[in-house]
């Protein structure tokens, strides 16, 4: 990230209340003075409510279903560099509610794009996409040119904005990149059914750790603050160098079963007495993930810095952090009842 680069620059997130949005709305705010934010709902205990982000940005209330809310606020806050994260992101539901992902994941991924063509100011529209958009695949690691296989509805949806996403690119010129990352995790993240947050929240919690899958499925893990410094390079490289119509896969280069993980966090945190309880039900997912990083090594010179042990580490603090305020807080509660 270059700091002088984005003093000047109007931005405008989606998805900025959530795990990843909420970690990039905290680093870019530490340089950039001009950033809007599209909120739809307020979630008290994200990282973005924690940290009173929303007093260092513009908020504008609504989602990615009202096309004409788009449209305004790009016109009304001239904005230069759209940064789009807004999405349903989570597999579980999205396997129980189809129909309101492929609307959050899919129409408003083109009611945001159709907006930016109107709008034609934007110099970079980011658009956040996964490496589950490739779906099940029999070589690997992923690289961009690789068919977009995907079978799963959270992974369909988004193997479907990707693909418009290139489609605005390719027919309009649109100034489009698409972005594919790994499994992310980090601070903020509270979606406890993930393996990482999962584990540490039984560990510190003394709760038994449900395990959807075998434990054997294989993943690349990808530290939240080195996607973030992935979409704000790749943002300015766009800029500077016209970059449009790309796609660019962002991972860690170390993949670890499930199994490895949790012991990987045990190990960190000294709790060997966890309880585990293997489900094995994650039927409709992808067995093996993992990426090639190549591309955006080479094109934009970026690296990931952070590794696996240090991550967590930090991860595992901010967890540590979180749950004692919690307690606090609950503990208050009940002395304010009385």
């Amino acid at each position: 990230m270059k700091p002088t680069f984005w003093r000047d620059k109007r931005v405008f997130i989606t998805g900025a209340t959530g795990f990843v949005g909420s970690n990039l709305v905290s680093a870019l705010t530490k340089h950039c003075p001009n950033v809007v934010c599209l909120i739809r709902d307020e979630v008290g205990n994200s990282l973005f409510a924690l940290e009173g982000l929303n007093r260092k940005v513009v908020s504008v209330r609504g989602d990615l279903h009202d096309y004409f809310l788009l449209e305004r606020i790009l016109c009304e806050y001239e904005i230069d560099i759209v940064l789009h994260l807004g999405a349903q992101t989570i597999v579980t539901t999205a396997q129980a509610g189809p129909i309101e992902t492929f609307k959050s994941n899919i129409e408003g991924t083109w009611n945001l794009l159709e907006s930016c063509r109107q709008y034609h100011k934007a110099k970079a529209v980011v658009v956040a996409s996964t490496d589950k958009a490739y779906g099940t695949s029999d070589q690997l690691p992923y690289k961009e040119d690789f068919p977009l296989l995907a079978r799963g509805i959270y992974d369909v949806s988004k193997s479907c904005a990707d693909l418009i996403s290139q489609a605005y690119a390719e027919t309009y010129r649109l100034p489009v990149c698409v972005t594919r990352c790994a499994n992310l995790f980090g601070p903020g993240d509270l979606n406890f059914s993930r393996i990482i947050p999962g584990t540490i929240k039984a560990a510190l919690l003394k709760e038994e750790l449900q395990v959807r899958s075998d434990g054997k499925f294989l993943r690349e893990y990808f530290y939240v603050k080195d996607a973030v410094e992935a979409y704000l390079q790749l943002a300015e490289k766009m800029v500077e160098e016209g970059l449009h119509g790309e796609v660019f896969n962002f991972g860690a280069d170390h993949r670890y079963s499930v199994n490895e993980v949790i012991s990987l966090i045990v190990k960190l945190m000294k709790a060997a007495d966890l309880k585990k309880r293997v489900l094995n039900q994650a039927q409709a997912e992808i067995r093996d993930q993992y990426l090639d990083a190549g591309k955006a090594k080479e094109r934009l010179s970026w690296e990931p810095r952070w590794g696996m042990e240090e991550a967590l580490g930090e991860t595992i603090g901010w967890y540590e952090e979180f749950f004692s305020k919690s307690k606090a807080s609950v503990k208050k509660e009940k002395v304010v009842s009385r």
